[in-house]
C-alpha cells in the first residue's frame, strides 16, 4: 500500500500534465471560464447570495483516474474579499487519493466557496494543508430559488461539475499546497499567499474579468 499510493498520485499528476503546464494567465482564464459556467447552470447555479457573501472563493481543475483506488491531482486560484473588492489570485497545487469504484480517468472543475474568514486563512500558508476538522466543508446549495438562511452555513461550500454532473464533492485527503513559483511569475516577484489574500498586493490587469465573475 506504501508503494501504491505514490504511484495512484503519479497516475493522477500525468492525467494533469496539460493543465499543470498552463501559464498563470491561462489558468486566470480557465477559472474564469468556470465560475461563468457555474453561474449559468440552468436551476442548479451557485445562487447569488452565497457568491455575494463568500469572504473568499477557490477555483479549480482536477484530474482523477485509478481502479478501486484513486488519484487526484491539479492546480486552482484562491480570491479574497477585501475592503477594496476582490484580491489578486495565489495558485496553488491539489493532490491526494481515494477509495472507489472509479475506472479510467476523468476531470473535474470546482469552486469552493469560502464562507469564514478561517477558511480563507487555511489558503494564507505557503505550506501543505487539508481543509476538513475544524473547517466544515459542506456541499452547498443550488438554483436560483435557495434561499439564504435556510441550511448551517459551512466554513466551506463545494461544488463540482464533471462530465455534464453538478453536485457537491468530497475533498476528504486532498492536499492543497501554494504554488510559489507561479505567484512569483505572476507578480514578478517573491510574494506571499497571505500578502496576495489580505490585498497588499495590488492585483494584475489580466484578473480583471475573473473579478468581476465573481
Amino acid at each position: 500500500m506504501k508503494i501504491l499510493k505514490p504511484m495512484i498520485v503519479i497516475a493522477a499528476l500525468a492525467l494533469a500534465a496539460p493543465m499543470l503546464m498552463a501559464s498563470e494567465q491561462d489558468r486566470v482564464d480557465r477559472a474564469t471560464r468556470i465560475v461563468e459556467r457555474f453561474k449559468a447552470m440552468p436551476e442548479k447555479q451557485i445562487p447569488r447570495h452565497v457568491l455575494r457573501e463568500a469572504e473568499g472563493i477557490a477555483v479549480i481543475s482536477m484530474a482523477k483516474g485509478g481502479f478501486v483506488f484513486s488519484g487526484r491531482a491539479g492546480d486552482g486560484i484562491v480570491m479574497a474579499r477585501t475592503g477594496h473588492g476582490w484580491s489578486g489570485p495565489s495558485f496553488f497545487h491539489t493532490a491526494g487519493i481515494g477509495f472507489g469504484a472509479q475506472i479510467g480517468g476523468q476531470v473535474t472543475d470546482m469552486v469552493l466557496v469560502l464562507n469564514t474568514p478561517a477558511a480563507v486563512k487555511a489558503f494564507t500558508k505557503d505550506g501543505n494543508f487539508e481543509l476538513g476538522g475544524a473547517l466544515s466543508v459542506a456541499a452547498g446549495p443550488m438554483g436560483r430559488d435557495a434561499e439564504a438562511g435556510m441550511m448551517p452555513k459551512a466554513a466551506v461550500y463545494t461544488y463540482s461539475l464533471s462530465k455534464g454532473l453538478f453536485a457537491g464533492v468530497s475533498l476528504e485527503g486532498t492536499i492543497f499546497t501554494t504554488d510559489k513559483s507561479a505567484n512569483e511569475r505572476y507578480y514578478h516577484r517573491p510574494v506571499s499567499a497571505s500578502a496576495i489574500l489580505s490585498g497588499k498586493v495590488a492585483r494584475p490587469r489580466g484578473t480583471a474579468e475573473l473579478a468581476r465573475s465573481v
